[in-house]
């Protein structure tokens, strides 16, 4: 039976420690471009974890955080 073990940081380590990229803030009314989608309006936020974007034509998108691929204008 395999075992996965968590890598562990040793606090002698030369490495710097990753920094987590912020999370992104949108509003509700904000234009935003989508790396494949296109460029939309912001609908509604949902806390910290989605937003629903509008991309024309009755075509809505949701899209999940941490947002890497929505751009604001």
């Amino acid at each position: 039976m395999e075992t996965t073990r968590a890598k562990r940081r040793l606090a002698t380590s030369p490495f710097k420690q990753p920094v987590p990229a912020p999370i992104k803030t949108f509003e509700v009314g904000g234009r935003v471009s989508h790396d494949k989608e296109g460029i939309g309006r912001i609908t509604a936020v949902e806390g910290a974890e989605a937003v629903v974007v509008d991309l024309g034509k009755g075509r809505l998108l949701r899209v999940m955080a941490p947002f890497h691929k929505l751009h604001k204008l």
